[in-house]
């Protein structure tokens, strides 16, 4: 009996163990393929001179070398140490920039919030680096101006110049934190800067205060069970405040003091209800202090206007009015540059379908001239020189036969003249311009091209010289395979959509490989990789005998109004419709992607995509783990739902709503959640539970205990969903 039990026991494990050896050779992919691509970055040291700069690069593993260069000539001196370059040692030399060590986000506490105050001269942009280390871009920070952005403890986040360059990297706390952005670096508010400051804005001359006032509104809060918490057995309830779509805001009016106590309220004809959390409503100054600008955006996201209002009678004025019949992208493409010593604006407008510059007239409110034309987007404004009225930006989509999320260099005078590409590799471009902005260093990548950087000259980006190409070699030696690009038509037959597919490394094509999609919708941006990087994540899951597939349908970002419109009242869509057709395309010349076996993933927004595949998708995607999704807008933050879902509350949010149509699901769902989700409301996994089954429907449930949002992506989130798409997709 005992040799029989013996026998079968061994069977099991020769039965067992070619899975688990599967499982432990993907989970050291990251070891192994970690420091072996070489060459790759370039941060630039000027000298004061700033016509020369040097450079340390990694040459090997544990080698490097040091590289001095001439801008003009692109001539080059190669050595072993910054004293043979005739250059003292690092450590004494002052770099134009500082080395910022670069980490991502690895847990998600409590709510918490960082208060930025940007004293330097020029704009800069807000990154969160999430849990796969991708920069997710969350607007900017104006010159001069402070903002407060809601975080979680643990959430890490990076501030870049307009040109790319890294400034400083901050992980949230538990606690408010007030951070000074000055250029070098970011220091906590001294403690007299802490100290209650007064309220509203004061005019340049000091004789005006404005203040907006507000009748306070009953704010909504959630109720979260930490049922494990550290300090002891018993369980802890956390309330926080948390604003969901059609709560009620506060609906502020601008107020002005005068210094012998004379206040004048601004009429609200102009402003009658905004979209304000916090009942303020953000200054600018003119400089001769006889008015002052605000910004409306109206709930709803439908009308914009930049208004001035008169310090003497509050009397208000229209500068720039945009209106939309969908939606206004007022986190992105809301950017403005102040030319007080001409009365003029630069603002940025998508009311011609694509996202351009446009100069206005302060004084009367007229449109003098649209700067930027074509059928492509500005990106992002790098920088702005008032005295030679040029403009330099970023942009995509210029050049026919190259992907049109690449980001390219451009410049372009006030008068829409002189328009220039400086820019020219096939890739998505980063920009660092010397100080005195004469040079730049242009490093470019694709998901299929490791890094090169060249030095460029910046008044007509001609060519200087290549500075390093990135050695992938050893990298590919280890293990790790090269995604490979691919384009199809969307679902109206002439739009191209854009992926990328990563094969396992004992990939043979005789044999048939499930594949699965990693899915984000977010109408926010778009989130197909387009610069080089390893994609652990992607690739830990490809070696467990999968086909990954990353890629963009229509109702995402940066592709044009027409495109990005689809997601309008209409977050379900996702996109579907261009992901079938484009994994079928694929399929049509790679026999060895099998379409019987067709998984689906993803987390938050992308979460309530995975399980709307099962829902409305079934007859294509068998597999589905969603990752604390907001299964319904209506149950999720105000700011992200009311941007695409709109306002009022209509019907619309219950067509989208996982929840409301639980009873569609068909095929195997996986639904995991953080109990200390503070970004999106736990109850709305646990609402589709209690749908789910209402409607007697077969799935799997996870809370992740003591974790908040992202919980997919612990270490036993992660393993878990690993598991169930190897149970539910391989053989």
């Amino acid at each position: 009996m005992k040799q029989f039990l013996l026998l079968i026991l061994l069977v099991l494990f020769a039965c067992l163990s070619p899975a688990q050896d599967r499982f432990e050779h993907a989970l050291t992919l990251p070891k192994r393929t970690e420091n072996l691509v070489f060459r790759d970055r370039v941060k630039a040291n000027w000298l004061p001179n700033g016509k020369s700069f040097w450079y340390r690069v990694q040459t090997g593993p544990k080698t490097h070398e040091f590289l001095l260069i001439q801008a003009a000539t692109g001539e080059r001196k190669t050595a072993q140490s910054l004293k043979a370059l005739g250059l003292p040692e690092k450590e004494t030399l002052k770099s134009s920039t500082a080395k910022i060590e670069l980490r991502k986000t690895t847990r998600t506490g409590e709510e918490s919030g960082l208060k930025f105050i940007n004293q330097l001269d020029a704009d800069v942009d807000l990154f969160w680096i999430n849990q796969q280390g991708e920069h997710v871009r969350y607007g900017g920070i104006r010159a001069g101006t402070e903002r407060e952005q809601h975080t979680f403890d643990g959430h890490v986040w990076l501030i870049t110049s307009r040109t790319g360059e890294h400034l400083a990297i901050i992980e949230a706390g538990p606690l408010v934190q007030t951070l000074i952005i000055d250029g070098k670096g970011i220091s906590k508010a001294k403690e007299e800067e802490k100290k209650p400051r007064e309220p509203g804005f004061r005019s340049p001359d000091g004789a005006v205060l404005v203040t907006s006032e507000a009748a306070p509104v009953t704010r909504r809060q959630i109720t979260i069970v930490d049922s494990s918490p550290r300090e002891g057995v018993q369980p802890k309830l956390k309330v926080i405040d948390y604003i969901k779509p059609g709560d009620p805001l506060p609906n502020p009016q601008m107020v002005i003091t005068h210094k012998d106590g004379r206040k004048v309220h601004v009429p609200k004809n102009l402003y009658e209800n905004p979209f304000t959390e916090s009942g303020k409503l953000d200054v600018t100054w003119s400089p001769d202090s006889h008015e002052f600008y605000f910004d409306y955006n109206q709930r709803g996201h439908q009308l914009y206007r930049i208004l001035a209002a008169d310090t003497k009678t509050g009397a208000v004025r229209v500068i720039v009015e945009e209106t939309s019949k969908t939606f206004i992208d007022y986190t992105q493409k809301t950017w403005r540059h102040w030319l007080h010593a001409t009365s003029e604006l630069l603002w940025m407008s998508e009311r011609d379908g694509w996202c351009h510059i446009y100069l206005y007239d302060i004084k009367t409110g007229t449109l003098k001239s649209q700067i930027t034309k074509g059928a492509w987007p500005v990106r992002n404004v790098l920088h702005v020189d008032d005295a030679k009225r040029e403009i330099c930006f970023l942009a995509s989509g210029l050049r026919k036969g190259e992907d049109p999320y690449h980001l390219h260099l451009c410049r372009v005078n006030f008068d829409g003249s002189g328009f220039q590409q400086l820019t020219q590799g096939d890739g998505n471009h980063r920009i660092e311009f010397s100080p005195n902005r004469d040079f730049f260093i242009d490093t470019y990548s694709r998901a299929d091209l490791p890094p090169v950087n060249e030095l460029r000259r910046s008044r007509d980006g001609s060519l200087v010289c290549e500075l390093e190409k990135a050695d992938a070699t050893q990298l590919l030696a280890a293990g790790w395979t090269m995604p490979e690009r691919f384009v199809a038509k969307g679902r109206d037959g002439q739009t191209d959509i854009h992926g990328i597919l990563i094969k396992p490394s004992h990939f043979d094509p005789t044999k048939k490989y499930p594949v699965i999609e990693d899915i984000y919708a977010g109408p926010h941006s778009a989130f197909a990789p387009k610069d080089f990087g390893r994609l652990l994540n992607h690739h830990i899951l490809a070696e467990l005998g999968f086909i990954i597939v990353k890629l963009d349908g229509m109702g995402t970002n940066h592709r044009g109004k027409a495109f990005h419109d689809v997601c309008w009242k209409n977050i379900k869509d996702a996109g579907f419709p261009d992901r079938v057709t484009w994994i079928k395309a694929a399929a049509q010349t790679r026999p060895w992607m099998d379409l019987t076996r067709v998984g689906i993933y993803g987390g938050s927004a992308g979460g309530q995509n995975a399980m709307r595949a099962l829902l409305d998708h079934h007859d294509f995607y068998h597999v589905a783990v969603a990752d604390c999704g907001c299964h319904d807008n209506r149950m999720d933050k105000i700011w992200w739902n009311e941007q695409w879902m709109g306002w009022p509350i209509d019907e619309s949010y219950s067509r989208s709503s996982n929840k409301d149509d639980a009873h569609k699901l068909e095929g195997h769902l996986l639904l995991i959640v953080g109990e200390l989700d503070t970004n999106v409301d736990p109850a709305t996994t646990t609402q589709v539970v209690g749908a789910l089954q209402k409607a007697n429907k077969t799935f799997d449930f996870m809370p992740i205990i003591g974790t908040g949002h992202g919980a997919a992506e612990t270490p036993y989130g992660s393993r878990l969903r690993m598991e169930f798409l190897v149970r539910h997709l391989q053989p």
